[in-house]
């Protein structure tokens, strides 16, 4: 028996998250006196695997992976999950494990708990795993009473440890005849020069506040300069002044960084609902009663035009320093 996890590499290198998931898949092996192994569908360095504490990891090998179809990787999954004889398997709970960990689990005829913020509390002969209900105003524990266990992690609530050592490496050959998709991939877009708002420590984010897309050079400044990645409030991904999946809140993406800074942004509770695990929260905004203050650690009330540029000065001011 072990524990499996889902894992995925982005230009070349392996997704934060997915490091985080595997820390996570071995704390849970150890729980289980087992081990946990990786599985990968891209190619890349796959030696951080190791480090967070796989003992084994799989490359999935089938073409039909490549354009990572979620039906496709899902059935992949299974087999590899069937081979290792894995009762438990971890998926980080980012867009794809949102999209795989739902079609692998209903395979399996799996319980799931998807976005996991603890390790689970294994005693007894029970499973039990702890995640945010409510937005995040909250919090529940479930009971996966299933043979085979599905978990989400998600991302940023439990740190990547790096601390291990080598894991064995081998190729899966997986057989995928009998899957038909009816999902037809017409192209694969990648972003090139950017910093990923879910692996980025920092982010700076704009609302509306900023009247318009020509304004966004000092956002993408800002960040630049703090070595961030940049993101926005769902209005403002809706008037596609900036695409979607920059986009965070209960309907985009949840991140959880060292330092979130929200710039022209009111604060509604939906997008609070993707921010509120950030570690430090800084609001800028010209309107002293916008919600958003109320979950600030540090706050700002001013006209960003005339506060970002400033703030961006003072740190070229402190980096020559």
């Amino acid at each position: 028996m072990s524990v499996l996890v889902y894992t995925e590499v982005s230009k070349g290198k392996i997704k934060k998250s997915s490091l985080e998931a595997v820390s996570y898949a071995s704390k849970i092996a150890a729980e289980l006196n087992t081990t946990a192994t990786a599985v990968i569908v891209s190619d890349g360095d796959v030696a951080d695997l190791g480090k967070a504490g796989a003992k084994k990891v799989l490359k999935l090998k089938n073409a039909k992976l490549a354009v990572l179809d979620s039906m496709y990787v899902a059935a992949a999954v299974e087999q590899a999950a069937t081979a290792e004889g894995a009762d438990v398997v971890v998926f980080a709970h980012d867009f794809s494990g949102k999209a795989i960990a739902p079609r692998f689990a209903a395979k399996l005829k799996a319980g799931i708990v998807a976005g996991a913020t603890e390790i689970p509390t294994i005693s007894g002969g029970t499973f039990s795993v702890r995640k945010n209900v409510f937005s995040g105003k909250a919090s529940a524990v479930y009971t996966i009473n299933s043979a085979k266990k599905v978990v989400s992690l998600l991302p940023g609530c439990f740190p990547a440890d790096l601390s291990g050592g080598a894991a064995e490496v081998a190729d899966f050959a997986v057989n995928l005849d009998a899957v038909n998709s009816p999902i037809k991939v017409k192209e694969v877009k990648q972003t090139s020069g950017e910093i990923s708002m879910l692996d980025a420590d920092i982010v700076v984010s704009g609302g509306r506040g900023l009247k318009g897309p020509e304004n966004w050079g000092m956002i993408e400044q800002l960040a630049k300069e703090l070595g961030a990645a940049t993101a926005c409030s769902r209005p403002v991904a809706d008037m596609h002044w900036r695409p979607h999946h920059e986009h965070v809140g209960q309907t985009g993406f949840a991140i959880r960084p060292k330092l979130y800074i929200a710039i022209g942004i009111s604060g509604a509770i939906q997008h609070l609902a993707g921010v509120n695990g950030s570690k430090t929260i800084v609001v800028i905004n010209s309107d002293k009663e916008a919600p958003f203050f109320k979950s600030a650690d540090y706050g700002i009330v001013g006209d960003a035009f005339e506060v970002v540029p400033k703030l961006i000065e003072a740190v070229k001011k402190f980096k020559a320093n």
